[in-house]
């Protein structure tokens, strides 16, 4: 009879030790895996505002200026856009001759454009409409209607028109959608619903005090591409970038707002087709003066 080997065990010590060793390099791994997740989100999104600044070029070269901000029936530049960003069949599927609310352009209205979205933010609360990320700069002013801007309300800029110089110039810029709440929980989120009369001679406190008190909050922001008003194709850079102060928007007309973002730089458009990113410590002259056209502002170095 042959004698039986015994096979050799890992003792408990060694086990743990083994556990241990695996649990450390899985420590070391996951940080450097979200890390090339986010900079390849971030590379996407660059090239997202990269195609929709091309497109705007693209359009002017056909029409001789730039798309309207919000046109009459109260499309965006989104829309407009759709046939230069390889979206010429949904762009067919939408009534121009319509209101953008209207129920003949809920197909298109509902439709997700890739393009449009940014793979930084993962809210996804808003999901009756094509949302977007990206909002197009009607200016420095409160009122969408004849900003300062390159898209404010029934706008045709051209080139010409933009002697600020089109890398001085932002076009688009990246933010935050909101998250369809109705309580005031962040500025990055929600904002201060008013009404249009509210828009005239509207001060830089507007909606603090409706925020303090948890009144007329939504949660809409960029919840519509079709839709050119203010804050779903649309923004005003009439407060500072990542202000603690909420957006207002008074009946879609314009109001205040920045741009918003989950980290301290914010990526836009500029005039030229350029993309670049710009940092928190931006001063409130150089974020403005960046979003006119003409204003003649010298730059500082925080640009």
């Amino acid at each position: 009879m042959i004698p039986s080997r015994r096979r050799a065990a890992f003792t408990l010590f060694q086990l743990l030790i083994i556990i241990a060793i695996l649990a450390l390099l899985l420590a070391l791994f996951l940080p450097a895996t979200v890390q090339l997740k986010i900079a390849a989100a971030r590379a996407q999104s660059t090239n997202n505002l990269k195609q929709l600044a091309i497109a705007m070029h693209a359009y002017m070269d056909t029409n001789g200026f730039m798309a309207s901000g919000v046109t009459k029936n109260g499309f965006s530049v989104h829309a407009q856009a759709l046939p230069y960003v390889e979206q010429d069949a949904l762009y067919k599927q939408i009534d121009f001759s319509k209101p953008s609310d209207d129920k003949a352009n809920a197909l298109p209205r509902n439709t997700r454009v890739k393009v449009f979205l940014s793979p930084l933010d993962n809210v996804s609360a808003m999901t009756e409409s094509g949302p977007t990320n990206y909002l197009f700069s009607a200016g420095a002013k409160p009122e969408l209607k004849n900003n300062d801007g390159i898209f404010f309300a029934e706008s045709k800029i051209r080139i010409q028109d933009i002697t600020d110089g089109t890398s001085n110039t932002i076009m688009i810029g990246e933010t935050l959608r909101g998250d369809g709440g109705v309580r005031a929980m962040t500025v990055a989120r929600q904002h201060v619903e008013l009404k249009a009369e509210a828009l005239k001679g509207i001060k830089p406190d507007a909606g603090v005090e409706d925020w303090k008190n948890d009144k007329n909050i939504v949660a809409n922001r960029g919840s519509a591409w079709i839709d050119g008003k203010f804050l779903q194709g649309t923004y005003t850079a009439t407060l500072p970038f990542n202000d603690q102060k909420p957006d207002v928007n008074c009946a879609g007309l314009g109001g205040l707002s920045t741009l918003r973002t989950a980290i301290p730089t914010v990526t836009v458009a500029m005039g030229d087709g350029s993309v670049r990113t710009m940092k928190l410590n931006v001063s409130l002259e150089t974020w403005q003066g960046a979003h006119t056209r003409n204003g003649g502002e010298v730059l500082g170095p925080d640009f």
